[in-house]
């Protein structure tokens, strides 16, 4: 079957799937995936190798199941190979009852056809914060619910900033930002280190501060987005940041800050654990705007998702067990182990209740965007490349920021 067809196949699926509920149930087990040779086995994938079946995770996973009255056959994959084999797994009807993806993955399977919606499959998402919601949206349509969320930030090494004499409550918005890298500096230690490298990760940090000087993704070439480029290659041209971000990845930019001479790291709530490893005094600020405020910075994190089935009458278990998995009890549990923000704002007050360093990045994640949001689904992996390769460019003295960010649209239109 071509990509067409099995799009509209797929898509009309999704449409009908509660009307046709019924008529499903009445048939029985008569679906051609291998779901439906066994009405008591639910299916679940997720990007979660980490966990064994002795973890936490996987006995939620059981219990859920338990509570729904039904057998979970857990599948854990890489984050790069889910999308692929969720895709082919559509393809010969055989999608896994509840998959579990990469907030930007959704948008490319739900144009696909492979994803219900949640007016479709009635997952209640009214409690969830709506600008982490977005990054699971696409023409107005939501597909699943998110199961928590990271985003970036700056760490602080507290010891560095004393020394150069640097009051962390000064450090506003771009212009009190590069004075205090100035101030470290002159007194002899490093200032900020971050990740520019050629690939997402590069983008996924350039982010916060596209989106902090008020530009869009639709418009790289955009005064505002020059601004943002300029800030960083000026940093490098005074010193103020290491050439090494070129080819840093999170986890390299992380372990010069580790090493104790930097003063500021743009990094992730995934760090939580090594900072408090590194043997030094830290903190944590939201990435400041260009004229101050919290800049949006981008939202990592999965979604909980429900694919379309040729055997309809299995949503209605589906459902709940992304209810329970998502309930506020479990997400409590879950993002805890995950190190992730709650997605909603009873569960991230519980967090910060019992961890009260959790306050900025909950105020990080508030503030966060989806990297496919205003609507951008599938057109956001190209943009992404362009965005990374500008900055590349900029950053190595190949093209001025300007040039570079001129390049980067028109290769995207």
């Amino acid at each position: 079957m071509n990509s067409s067809s099995r799009h509209r196949r797929l898509t009309t699926a999704a449409l009908t799937a509660l009307a046709v509920a019924a008529i499903a149930t009445a048939c029985g087990s008569g679906g051609t995936g291998s779901n439906a040779a066994d009405s008591g086995t639910y299916t679940i994938w997720d990007p979660y190798p980490q966990f064994d079946k002795s973890s936490a995770w996987a006995k939620l996973l059981d219990d859920c199941g338990t509570e729904a009255g039904v057998k979970i056959k857990r599948t854990a994959f890489d984050t790069s190979d889910l999308s692929n084999k969720a895709l082919l797994a559509a393809q010969q009807d055989n999608s896994a009852d509840v998959l579990i993806v990469d907030n930007p993955v959704v948008s490319t399977l739900a144009e696909a056809g492979v994803l219900t919606t949640t007016d479709d499959n009635k997952l209640d998402t009214s409690k969830v914060d709506p600008n982490l919601l977005a990054a699971g949206q696409s023409d107005g349509k939501t597909y699943g619910t998110p199961i928590g969320a990271n985003t970036l930030a700056l760490y602080y090494n507290k010891d560095v900033l004393k020394e150069a004499g640097v009051d962390i409550a000064s450090v506003k918005e771009w212009q009190s930002l590069t004075a205090a890298l100035e101030k470290v500096k002159k007194a002899g230690k490093k200032g900020i280190t971050f990740s520019a490298i050629g690939t997402e990760e590069g983008s996924f940090q350039f982010l916060p501060w596209l989106w902090g000087s008020g530009a869009r993704l639709t418009e790289l070439d955009s005064a505002e987005a020059v601004s943002a480029l300029s800030l960083w290659k000026g940093w490098l041209d005074k010193g103020y940041a290491p050439n090494s971000v070129i080819n840093n990845t999170q986890t390299t930019s992380w372990q010069e800050f580790a090493s104790g001479d930097y003063a500021f790291a743009e990094n992730g709530t995934w760090q939580l654990a090594n900072a408090e490893k590194a043997g030094f005094d830290y903190g944590v600020l939201p990435i400041p705007g260009a004229e101050g405020g919290n800049a949006a910075a981008p939202t990592g994190g999965e979604f909980v998702t429900i694919p379309v089935q040729g055997d309809t009458g299995r949503y209605a278990i589906s459902q709940k067990l992304v209810a329970c998995l998502t309930s506020t009890e479990n997400l409590y549990d879950t993002d805890t182990t995950l190190s992730y923000v709650a997605p909603t704002g009873e569960v991230q007050d519980k967090q910060v209740a019992a961890n009260a360093e959790l306050k900025p990045w909950v105020d990080a994640v508030k503030a966060a965007k989806g990297r496919t949001s205003d609507d951008l689904g599938t057109e956001y992996p190209k943009i992404s490349e362009q965005m990374w390769k500008a900055v590349q460019s900029a950053l190595s003295g190949s093209n001025s920021p300007k040039d570079a960010l001129t390049a980067a649209q028109s290769a995207v239109k």
